[in-house]
């Protein structure tokens, strides 16, 4: 079911990553007293009060923004107006109330999402009048807040999720082999998506349909190849003709984490000639954390130029790879047409081996193949040491394909033990380029680790 996203805006610097943090339980986003430091695009499944919201941290995916700043935080709201269901508007009320503040909340004015104004940094009692100003912006609701130390913060998420219309009934979704796949397009800017798509639609030969746009140009493009078709979802919100703005990336962004959520398949893209970068590598964990499977496409593979300097390509992807070695690598040329053909056949494997079914028989077979070649390390009791055994596997989900294994001590089973049944269910059921989720329980107990 796709999930509602709540997505965080505002000015740099005030404190949307800390607040993110805060709402996420975790330390992920880089937070720092420096405006516009934030590196990282994230987003994160979050449960408010029952339900499940993806909770998005708009701080950019672009690296190298540092100039323009007033106009790449409009783009963001502007992102955020198109992309989100609701949006969190934090401020800052030690900065007080400044006059782009007003600018973006006329922007969310006129949006029929629901929308939260957060004012920040007020950590103690006597800080409130500071929030008083903030009303001159015609939001509601106020409320005070201290990403910091919490106080207000978990408040305002639940106030503005209660908003959100109830959770749409959904009939089953058709298999794959009986409807378009849906195949997302992303990666960080100039990396050639647009060149990308442009080639595969060109190949097919077939008409191009767009439908209904928005105010950024979002469409689906549909195309059709060997009998099957394909949707490329909100592709075009991260392409616009002429020369590629990176604050306009910035904007695009967000839409990019909506284009993972409604797809089957990701094309995680990367400059070939310029090698795998850090934000090459944060756009490919975001798909992975969103459990979507994915194809890395070394794109640009023309300007690669000689055997040495390709060996060299070929070495620095792979060993940015190492933790995710799993996910195929094609090198592509959206100018010549290099390996392009074999992208959507590929991409159509790698989903349909996300959305299979494993027989429990088959798993439980495979469980005690993986436990008798590598059993796991014994577990720690006060003085004692006990084995941990291991008694069935059952299959609980798909895309991205979730298993539950029942053991005596699922707490003491090593992460370096988790990731060797990973492998394995990998390596014997055909899971190249998907995330595989395991969860561990102990047997007879609900209690899971």
């Amino acid at each position: 079911m796709r999930l509602p996203l709540v997505a965080i805006v505002g000015r740099p610097n005030v404190g949307k990553s800390t607040l993110f943090n805060r709402l996420t339980g975790s330390r992920r986003a880089l937070v720092d007293d420096t405006p516009g430091v934030t590196r990282d695009r994230l987003a994160a499944e979050v449960s408010v009060r029952g339900r499940s919201i993806l909770l998005v941290d708009t701080a950019g995916l672009d690296a190298d923004a540092d100039s323009e700043i007033d106009a790449a935080v409009q783009e963001q709201a502007r992102a955020a107006v198109e992309a989100a269901d609701a949006i969190l508007f934090v401020t800052d009320g030690q900065a007080g109330l400044v006059p782009q503040e007003h600018e973006i909340a006329d922007l969310l004015r006129r949006t029929k999402r629901p929308v939260a104004l957060a004012v920040n940094k007020i950590d103690a009692p006597r800080h409130a009048p500071r929030m008083l100003e903030f009303h001159a912006l015609g939001l509601e609701p106020v409320r005070a807040i201290s990403a910091e130390h919490g106080s207000g913060a978990w408040d305002v998420l639940e106030e503005i999720v209660a908003k959100l219309p109830p959770p749409a009934e959904q009939a089953p979704e058709a298999p794959l082999a009986e409807r378009p796949l849906r195949v997302a397009i992303v990666g960080r800017p100039n990396v050639g998506k647009s060149s990308l798509l442009n080639q595969l639609a060109g190949e097919t030969r077939v008409v191009v349909s767009s439908e209904g746009g928005t105010t950024r140009d979002a469409i689906d493009v549909s195309v059709e190849r060997d009998g099957r078709s394909y949707v490329f979802v909100d592709t075009a919100g991260m392409r616009r003709a002429g020369r590629r703005d990176r604050l306009v990336e910035r904007g695009s962004a967000l839409m990019a984490v909506r284009a993972i959520e409604d797809a089957d398949v990701a094309l995680v893209l990367l400059d070939a000639s310029e090698g795998f970068t850090d934000q090459d590598a944060r756009v490919l964990m975001l798909v992975r954390e969103r459990g979507r499977p994915c194809l890395l496409l070394a794109n640009k593979w023309d300007r690669v130029g000689g055997e040495d300097a390709a060996k060299r390509a070929r070495d620095g992807i792979e060993r940015r790879l190492r933790p995710v070695s799993d996910v195929p690598v094609l090198e592509v040329s959206a100018k010549t047409g290099k390996n392009t053909g074999r992208i959507l056949p590929l991409a159509a494997k790698v989903a349909e081996a996300a959305a299979q079914e494993i027989p429990t028989s088959a798993l439980n077979r495979w469980l005690q193949d993986a436990v008798r070649r590598h059993e796991p390390s014994m577990a720690q009791r006060g003085t004692r040491k006990r084995p941990i055994k291991f008694f069935y596997a059952t299959q609980a989900g798909t895309r991205p394909p979730t298993f539950v294994l029942f053991c005596t001590e699922p707490r003491e089973v090593l992460d370096s033990y988790r990731r060797f049944l990973e492998n394995r269910l990998r390596e014997d059921f055909g899971f190249a380029g998907v995330p595989v989720r395991l969860r561990l329980r102990k047997r007879h107990a609900e209690r899971e680790t």
